[in-house]
């Protein structure tokens, strides 16, 4: 059975928006994964994973919670957050994902790390549009890449992320089209 129905990856803000930043996304979205967005803040906060021990957010509480919050028309969500996130064997995570789920998350908390205050915007929006793009094909299936120039290469630091491309490489596009055309058909 081919689903009919328009899938839209939304968008949730949660905090602080920023429209600009939003904008980039939802166009890179589309570009490498051909859905159109749609923004939807579908928390206000997310203080029910703060851990009093770390001072961080968990990250998966907030995935599972968009997951259920997700409007019918979401192929996908991935939420937006300032807050810092971990993962309990990690210090801290710039996002995560349920890989081949609906749901993904990005943090800009630590993506501002390391830039001056002149001219930095552009180097954090990048920063932030990669890591949401690397989250968002964690949901496809996309795996960590070994290829440390393609988008789902995995990153330790920022100057990870200001090394790798926003491109997915030749496999991992290969894999992508494939993932596509499945949630095409079901």
């Amino acid at each position: 059975m081919i689903n009919t129905q328009p899938q839209k990856v939304i968008i949730s803000p949660i905090g602080k928006r920023d429209n600009e930043l939003i904008e980039l996304i939802a166009a890179e979205i589309e570009s490498v994964f051909g859905h159109k967005t749609k923004t939807i803040p579908l928390l206000d906060s997310v203080d029910f994973a703060f851990d009093p021990v770390r001072l961080q957010y968990h990250s998966t509480p907030i995935l599972e919670k968009l997951s259920a919050l997700a409007p019918s028309q979401a192929m996908k969500v991935l939420g937006i957050v300032q807050d810092d996130l971990f993962i309990p064997i990690l210090t801290h995570v710039y996002g995560e994902a349920q890989l081949g789920g609906r749901a993904c998350m990005v943090s800009t908390y630590r993506l501002r790390e390391g830039l001056s205050l002149a001219g930095s915007r552009g180097a954090y929006q990048r920063r932030v549009v990669k890591e949401a793009i690397h989250e968002l094909g964690h949901t496809f299936n996309l795996r960590h890449c070994r290829d440390s120039a393609c988008i789902m290469h995995y990153c330790h630091t920022v100057e990870d992320v200001d090394r790798k491309t926003d491109q997915l490489c030749r496999y991992c596009k290969i894999l992508l089209k494939d993932e596509l055309e499945i949630s095409i058909k079901s």
